[in-house]
């Protein structure tokens, strides 16, 4: 499975994260499973702010699996969707959060509770699998998300995989398609 981005049609509301959110019922505070971050760059006269939706990018060879002592992140063979198990995690006070630092997005997420588990987006997979779309997909006002199978995602937008914001890395090959807002 692919994410795909159109940085054109962002504009930065928050819907997808905050629908996300509420979907899955976390509470107000530092975890996002979907960040939407600006982007400022230019310079006067020729300014140029962009937004950058973050989940998880579902990497081809996923960092955050590798580094895992209780093997509590797996990806899919079936769709290539990362997942975690949060009864397999051993909590951020067990493994010092390796899985968060070694994403170059910083996907994973911990709670501000004790001995947090990890938790991150995992594409909506039980939405995807009753043949709905992923929460943010459906809530994004300015239709700028998609998902699917990455061929699929590419043959539709294209291979563009960096962004304003956003660099690609050759070594986890993040499942991401782009369509970059031009300076």
């Amino acid at each position: 499975m692919g994410f795909y981005f159109d940085q054109t049609r962002c504009m930065g509301c928050y819907t997808c994260s905050v629908a996300c959110k509420d979907w899955y019922d976390i509470d107000a505070g530092p975890v996002n499973w979907l960040r939407v971050q600006a982007e400022e760059g230019g310079g006067f006269p020729n300014v140029l702010l962009s937004y950058i939706a973050s989940p998880c990018y579902q990497c081809a060879n996923p960092p955050c699996v590798l580094v895992c002592p209780a093997k509590a992140i797996t990806k899919r063979k079936s769709d290539g969707i990362v997942t975690v198990d949060r009864e397999q995690c051993l909590g951020n006070k067990g493994c010092h959060t390796l899985c968060l630092n070694v994403c170059p997005w910083r996907a994973p997420q911990f709670g501000p509770e004790e001995n947090a588990k990890m938790q991150k987006c995992q594409f909506c997979l039980e939405r995807l699998q009753q043949g709905q779309q992923a929460i943010c997909i459906e809530a994004c006002p300015m239709f700028a998300l998609d998902m699917g199978p990455i061929d699929q995602v590419r043959a539709k937008y294209g291979d563009a995989t960096e962004a304003e914001g956003f660099k690609t890395n050759t070594r986890y090959k993040p499942s991401a398609v782009f369509k970059p807002k031009q300076r």
